[in-house]
């Protein structure tokens, strides 16, 4: 049996703006720099010991038609001047040898910060439900360190998101954020 598993992970966003939908979402992949790629999505677990990596340093280890895993979020309208927004949210332990969560939230009439925000908060939720843990992030978010505490157990978190308004002409909006995972 043969185990893919992780190795690293960099977090991109983009956005895209076309007559058409698709390439709207292309153009956004450009922007986010993974276009190159066949993208699998898939759900949310971090894997213990994978390590965070650049976004720079991502890219430089991706090829042309690699078969490449993401969580992705992704929202698109074709309103003018219509609000969407797409995050990735991370939540893992701060033992490292330890799994954490990623979680994908995409909105309309969300800012980039509430996005973002959100899909933390989920991240964490998330984390702590496999755990065991009730976790509220409004009493758990420990500002000063900037992690959440809920007992003994301390999360480490973290998002990228992108917002964008849907173009003044009516042209396709596309928004994504991706959590890209590579295998070496």
């Amino acid at each position: 049996m043969i185990k893919i598993v992780p190795k690293r992970m960099f977090f991109t966003k983009g956005v895209g703006y076309h007559k058409n939908k698709l390439q709207s979402f292309e153009l956004a992949l450009r922007d986010a720099g993974i276009e190159i790629c066949n993208l699998v999505t898939v759900s949310s677990i971090f894997p213990p010991k994978c390590k965070i990596i650049t976004k720079n340093e991502g890219i430089q280890c991706l090829s042309p038609g690699q078969i490449t895993f993401v969580v992705m979020a992704r929202e698109a309208t074709n309103e003018p001047d219509r609000l969407i927004s797409a995050a990735i949210g991370l939540a893992q332990p701060k033992d490292k040898k330890q799994y954490g969560y990623i979680s994908e939230h995409h909105a309309f009439g969300e800012t980039t910060k509430k996005t973002g925000d959100f899909a933390e908060d989920l991240a964490a939720t998330m984390l702590a439900s496999t755990l065991g843990i009730e976790l509220d992030p409004d009493t758990a978010w420990d500002e000063r360190k900037e992690l959440y505490i809920v007992g003994k157990k301390q999360f480490i978190s973290r998002s990228i998101a992108k917002s964008a308004k849907g173009h003044k002409d009516g042209l396709w909006t596309t928004v994504l954020a991706c959590a890209v995972m590579l295998l070496e």
